[in-house]
């Protein structure tokens, strides 16, 4: 009774520390989960001790069920390491638009295991931290703006610079387009069906869908009120 309200006060003037020092919240439930297991061991091992018990045949066995459970639960202990990385690390926090674990969305909970996105279509998804600290994580809040990459396919016959200018004097008013960096508008590729544009406004990641969706409308407007033709594939035929 006495050592586990001393491990009890330990894990409190630990968390105390930790709070006044400033350390996040998921870490610190990290170091007193950690610090209780080994006090409630060591605990184990004083007492049988204490009454005369060997605790060196304990002290193997322990460690030899510690390494089967080990062994099975390694998936687990993985994604719980990874998870501390993550934490002291922090490629991403809570509330940032991410890609982690080929699952796009927003953090909603940085656990001990697991991450939760929540993606685009509102679908909660729940990915292991091990499967994150493995792959490529991309994090679209860490940066000011981002761009939106889009195209415009301009029929043959039809003056490409034409169509650049007339993009560039309305991109700048749709809702949540930066200034600065400014949109950019420019000749991508050629293809069968004639001259393929870029457009390329930036936002931040906040209005990313918006600015996305309203591009494509204002492509489609700004073409129509010119009358441009739709693109159509050429065939030239020769006739022997």
């Amino acid at each position: 009774m006495v050592g586990r309200w001393l491990i009890g006060f330990a894990n409190h003037a630990l968390s105390a520390l930790l709070t006044k020092r400033n350390f996040d919240a998921t870490l610190q439930r990290y170091i007193a989960n950690m610090l209780a297991v080994v006090l409630n061991i060591l605990l184990v091992v004083a007492i049988l001790g204490y009454f005369g018990l060997q605790t060196t045949s304990f002290a193997a066995l322990l460690a030899g069920v510690g390494l089967a459970i080990g062994a099975a639960w390694s998936g687990l202990l993985g994604n719980f390491a990874a998870g501390a990385f993550i934490i002291i690390f922090r490629p991403y926090k809570l509330g940032d638009y991410v890609v982690a674990g080929g699952v796009e969305g927003t953090v909603i909970e940085i656990g001990m295991f697991n991450t939760i996105i929540n993606t685009p279509d509102n679908v909660m998804s729940v990915v292991g931290n091990a499967r994150v600290s493995a792959d490529v994580i991309k994090n679209f809040s860490s940066n000011g703006y981002r761009r939106v990459d889009r195209t415009a396919q301009v029929a043959f016959g039809v003056d490409a610079l034409d169509a650049i200018a007339r993009l560039k004097a309305v991109l700048g008013a749709i809702p949540n387009v930066l200034t600065d960096p400014a949109p950019d508008v420019e000749i991508l590729d050629f293809n069968e069906r004639g001259t393929v544009l870029c457009v390329r406004p930036y936002c931040h990641t906040d209005h990313y869908w918006q600015v996305y969706f309203d591009t494509n409308r204002l492509i489609a407007e700004t073409f129509g009120a010119a009358a441009y033709g739709a693109p159509h594939t050429v065939h030239q035929v020769r006739q022997g």
